[in-house]
């Protein structure tokens, strides 16, 4: 796994970025997991206007997309508005079919890192309520929960609730 480099995604990503996030999303329904993610709910103009507003990351793998994050820079359907001390993670997808185990955790915290380096304080997400997979998840990596966001906006769907998650990040090195 320490040949897993990151990059920022660009408009020739799209396509990938679609076709990750429908992958997981599928993986998730074989598991069970039915409220968090359908395919083809995302299309290619939601990445590109993340782009525009905040940061879309891929990890690549022998020449293969091994995963993906995106960075908000503010979240105020989730948190509300707030002053400029948080990253916002959201969709922390994983290539199912070719990462090896460990990458979402590895993922995240290369997000963690790019969230300290902007020299902000907190990385912050949320997670649907009734996720308990993945609400444990966040937990066992150091996150901690500080409210719940009933009725959170979703991009061409239904509202949902959401359980809110941070972590204090500090620069590497301090």
């Amino acid at each position: 796994m320490n040949d897993i480099r990151f990059r920022l995604a660009d408009d020739a990503d799209v396509a990938s970025l679609v076709h990750l996030r429908d992958d997981a999303a599928r993986w998730m329904l074989a598991q069970g997991i039915t409220g968090q993610w359908q395919p083809g709910e995302l299309d290619e103009d939601h990445f590109r206007r993340i782009m525009q507003s905040g940061e879309v990351w891929l990890a690549e793998a022998d020449g293969h997309l091994a995963g993906a994050w995106e960075l908000w820079w503010q979240d105020e359907d989730a948190w509300g508005p707030q002053q400029p001390f948080a990253g916002y993670i959201h969709r922390l997808m994983v290539n199912r079919s070719s990462a090896p185990p460990g990458t979402g955790r590895l993922l995240l915290r290369a997000a963690e890192r790019r969230v300290a380096a902007a020299g902000r304080t907190l990385a912050r997400l949320d997670c649907l309520a009734d996720n308990a997979r993945l609400n444990t998840y966040y937990l066992n990596a150091g996150y901690q929960i500080t409210g719940h966001k009933p009725a959170k906006p979703q991009p061409g769907g239904t509202p949902k609730s959401f359980t809110l998650l941070e972590k204090a990040v500090r620069p590497e090195g301090e």
